[in-house]
């Protein structure tokens, strides 16, 4: 179901995107990933393509999500690679040290909102118009479980993008669902990525193993990706079991 279909995916150098760029790859879509430093991107691409479960296509290219022209550039380019976007699965972004509002910098919440928030809606408005003349078209975005619960463990700034990436996911989704393109937003609880390396308490190997790891979360993007057109899954939580919710 998923062979030649065109998946974009953000933040594809690693973790989550990293992880869901493979899986797609190896059900048999094209693939071009996205990530703001060309080694790791090039290094991804390198490494899904040696997958002995490859049977798609992956390529790479570097983007900030939240330059615009980067932006625009970027999907041009995928267009002329790949083909019109049939699926986008967002899943970069940062999180800083300093996560207390005494300790963290105005740079560091503007660095956290321009790339969790504003590079969601920036990718977001570069494939709508297509999609919506096409009458398809499916766009996942990467959120947390900081963007449900307001949860010291995220830090307030990377709360608030969070939060507003579920706004923004949710307002767009009811806008566009009568040109059939479906949102969905995606509450991941702790997994096993690099960005664990910038918590302010180190995280153990023993703890790494426990929680979530990326291909967990690209399995159930793939469950989703191929749903018929009429089933829409507007959000979904998926945590370690080893880790509270409320």
């Amino acid at each position: 179901m998923l062979k030649n279909c065109a998946v974009v995916v953000t933040g594809g150098a690693s973790g989550i995107g990293l992880g869901v760029a493979k899986a797609f790859a190896e059900a048999g879509a094209k693939v071009c990933i996205g990530g703001r430093r060309k080694d790791a991107v090039d290094a991804a691409v390198e490494s899904i393509q040696s997958s002995e479960g490859l049977t798609g296509q992956i390529y790479g290219h570097p983007m900030d999500v939240s330059n615009r022209e980067q932006v625009k550039s970027f999907f041009d380019w995928s267009s002329k690679t790949i083909g019109p976007t049939d699926i986008l699965v967002q899943a970069a972004g940062v999180n800083i040290r300093n996560r207390a509002i005494d300790l963290m910098t105005p740079e560091e919440w503007d660095q956290v909102i321009a790339i969790n928030t504003t590079g969601a809606y920036n990718c977001m408005t570069a494939v709508l118009p297509e999609m919506r003349a096409r009458k398809n078209g499916l766009i996942i975005n990467i959120s947390s479980v900081a963007g449900k619960r307001a949860i010291a463990l995220g830090g307030v700034a990377y709360g608030a993008s969070k939060f507003a990436l579920t706004a923004l996911g949710t307002c767009i989704s009811n806008e566009v669902a009568g040109d059939g393109v479906r949102v969905t937003n995606v509450y991941p609880g702790e997994v096993n990525t690099p960005i664990l390396d910038k918590r302010p308490v180190p995280v153990s190997a023993e703890h790494k193993a426990q929680i979530l790891q990326p291909e967990d979360i690209a399995a159930m993007i793939l469950a989703i990706a191929v749903l018929p057109p009429r089933a829409h899954v507007p959000e979904i939580v998926i945590k370690p079991l080893s880790q509270v919710y409320f």
